[in-house]
């Protein structure tokens, strides 16, 4: 059987919350409908789905890839001060367990994410929890939602640059500068940069597609609620 050019590599599931619509068998499912011989799930901040959608995927002959989105704290923003107490959002990336070592640490940072900011804080990782708990991981750059676009979206390139090599240094040969286009400014805006930094670092490219629903339907009646 041939297989399909494109895997998706960011995954969203009804584990999800509030976000996702697929589900594991679902998901296997339109696999194998198009062809295609591997499929990464990445819930936003946990891995509940993970065992489940393993099983099922091995069981019909596709190769699981276990990851999840993950709220990174922000390395350059000012500390809160009198006027201004609200700590801004912060930025999302994509890691992928590639080894059993990662998938341990993929738990580690989900749990640190949850247990270890604020009460009244967004679940967050810290950088310094990327380099405590990177081995075993594959890191995507986060697309329009990620650091690095962000910073450039901001007309802050050396910044952005900083922070690729900080990355390229927590997950040596395994950091991939994210691209996306669904049709979104902030894509626009940033591939550029994002390419120029990907060239000049010698870092590779993915593209992915943010999937959070099994067909396009879905998606329009989605958006006629928002």
């Amino acid at each position: 059987m041939s297989h399909a050019d494109f895997v998706h590599l960011r995954v969203h599931s009804a584990y999800s919350l509030s976000e996702g619509a697929i589900k594991n068998k679902q998901l296997v499912d339109l696999c194998r409908r198009n062809h295609m011989p591997a499929v990464a799930v990445t819930d936003t901040g946990n891995l509940f789905g993970a065992m489940e959608f393993s099983g099922l995927a091995k069981d019909a002959g596709i190769q699981p890839i276990i990851g999840c989105q993950l709220s990174l704290a922000r390395a350059d923003h000012a500390q809160p001060s009198a006027r201004n107490l609200r700590k801004p959002d912060p930025d999302r990336i994509v890691l992928l367990a590639q080894t059993e070592a990662g998938y341990a640490n993929l738990m580690k940072l989900s749990t640190k994410a949850y247990l270890e900011p604020p009460p009244g804080e967004v679940a967050q990782v810290q950088w310094a929890d990327l380099e405590a708990c990177n081995e075993g991981l594959i890191c995507l750059t986060g697309g329009p939602s990620g650091p690095i676009a962000r910073l450039l979206i901001d007309g802050q390139m050396e910044a952005a640059r900083q922070q690729l090599e900080a990355l390229a240094r927590i997950f040596p040969g395994r950091l991939y500068v994210e691209l996306q286009r669904h049709g979104w400014t902030s894509e626009a805006k940033s591939e550029p940069g994002l390419l120029d930094l990907a060239y000049e670092l010698n870092l590779p490219l993915v593209a992915t597609n943010d999937c959070y629903f099994p067909d396009e339907d879905m998606y329009e009646a989605h958006d006629a609620l928002l």
